[in-house]
């Protein structure tokens, strides 16, 4: 079944078409969906207060709403990955890209709850198909000095989409209700859509191989939902009941794909590449690290110090403004800069600007939490490029997918990770009620020890970067055409 596919598929995309396609293209139609993506996670934030009052849930259903989506993309990442390797990149990518379009289109009309779930499921599934090769294509088409570049170019747009969904997603919902966010990121899909149609029209980047692990898929896949939901529901016993389930279950899928014939993610990989497993690692920590830290200082300024919800908004954009800022540079420099030590001190301010955050107070200098604010947005931007070039550098060819989806899931088991660290402390020092004025001194103390966690987890991704090595001299993926920018 799947060599007739990929037959009919060769009469549609020629992977000839690669030598001739201009790399701009291929950065500006995934930059566009990387953008997307995060424009919509963080629009559909704002606009949960909305959707709960329109269909009365309660917070246990309402935290679904996200949850689901994320769980889709993050379950489905690697398996779409080894599926790209079969069918063609861009063809999983365009089949993840219409879903994507046609579910957010349906969110925009949805009548009633079960519906609204059902399609950020369909929607996380689309985004799966696109993260799966999205990155992978743009180190393809990019030669071995403009990669770094590239990808600082793919991490700055998803700065920019998460800080404008909140912008735009309020001013959506306030003047056109909850529903416009989705009828304009279809609207918006619809136009990346046609762009990469017109511009790519017959390139396709594919290996040649065969078979597809099911067993291996659906394991791994149920195993890391399992764990996901189970970390985003502690400290309740069931939710620690899926966490080791999830856990036992993803031991399983490692012992079974050490034995496939053809695996969904070969280990070997890892084991005979110190730089990607390494890279992997740093990248797991820095998301762990970092993806609390809008949560916990949210929670900070508006409680601890009194600021409106807009106010607080726009102090926390601070970071990300230089995150967008010094991504594509830090990129660039990662082209003629060994990765290794740019990630490295890029993880090492990361880890100062918690710290410092570990010490908060409830007076302490605005002015001093801003400068924190952009040394994190600073060493992240620093990190974050170049160690996606490191990672896609440092694997031939036929391995870049499943680099580019395991650093995917990397991102969304380290968010989740990030998330559970910081309720488990709430719940721990502050209890599980609502906080009141009366719980502020503890919501303090709680704050400043997740912190102190969070750096820590921090210190240990320097660490990993630090020890991951050198890339190899010769370039592990050959060099793409040289990019017409």
């Amino acid at each position: 079944m799947t060599r007739g596919v990929r037959s009919r598929l060769g009469s549609i995309l020629d992977p000839a078409a690669v030598d001739s396609i201009n790399p701009a293209h291929v950065l500006l139609v995934n930059s566009m969906a990387m953008w997307m993506s995060a424009f919509m996670a963080s629009a559909v934030n704002v606009a949960l207060p909305s959707i709960q009052t329109e269909f009365g849930l309660g917070a246990v259903a309402l935290g679904w709403v996200p949850l689901t989506y994320m769980l889709a993309s993050a379950a489905l990442l690697v398996p779409f990955g080894r599926m790209a390797d079969l069918l063609g990149r861009r063809f999983i990518y365009l089949c993840g890209l219409v879903l994507f379009i046609l579910s957010t289109l349906g969110l925009a009309f949805v009548p009633s709850y079960l519906p609204l779930i059902i399609l950020r499921v369909t929607q996380g599934i689309g985004a799966s198909m696109m993260f799966a090769g999205s990155h992978a294509m743009v180190a393809l088409a990019y030669p071995v000095g403009r990669r770094g570049w590239a990808m600082g170019v793919l991490v700055a747009t998803v700065y920019i989409g998460q800080v404008m969904g909140p912008v735009v997603g309020g001013v959506l919902t306030h003047n056109l209700g909850w529903r416009a966010i989705f009828a304009f990121g279809a609207a918006y899909g619809l136009v990346n859509l046609v762009l990469d149609l017109v511009l790519l029209r017959r390139v396709e980047w594919r290996e040649e191989s065969s078979g597809f692990d099911w067993p291996g898929a659906a394991v791994y896949a149920v195993s890391l939902a399992a764990f996901l939901v189970g970390l985003s529901w502690l400290p309740e016993t069931p939710a620690i009941v899926l966490v080791v389930c999830g856990v036992v279950g993803l031991l399983s899928f490692g012992w079974w794909e050490s034995r496939a014939r053809i695996p969904v993610l070969d280990l070997k990989l890892f084991r005979n590449n110190r730089v990607l497993t390494l890279s992997n690692l740093a990248a797991l920590a820095s998301y762990a690290a970092i993806a609390a830290m809008t949560l916990l200082m949210s929670l900070y300024l508006q409680l601890i110090r009194g600021l409106d919800a807009q106010i607080a908004g726009l102090f926390l954009v601070t970071g990300v403004v230089f995150q967008a800022g010094v991504s594509p540079w830090a990129g660039r420099l990662s082209d003629r800069v060994e990765p290794r030590w740019l990630a490295s001190a890029g993880m090492a301010l990361c880890t100062i600007g918690l710290l410092s955050f570990a010490f908060l107070h409830d007076n302490t200098s605005y002015w001093l939490i801003g400068v924190s604010l952009i040394v994190l947005g600073i060493g992240y931007a620093l990190f974050s490029s170049p160690n996606q070039n490191a990672i896609l550098s440092s694997v031939e060819r036929h391995h870049v997918t499943m680099a580019s989806a395991t650093l995917g899931t990397a991102r969304q088991v380290g968010q989740a990770m990030s998330v559970a660290i910081a309720t488990l402390v709430m719940a721990a020092i502050v209890g599980r009620q609502d906080i009141k004025p009366a719980d502020y001194p503890d919501l303090l103390l709680a704050i400043r020890v997740t912190f102190a966690i969070l750096a820590f987890i921090c210190a240990l991704g320097f660490a990993a970067s630090l020890a991951r090595g050198s890339l190899p001299s010769a370039p592990q993926i050959e060099p793409g055409p040289t990019p017409e920018v």
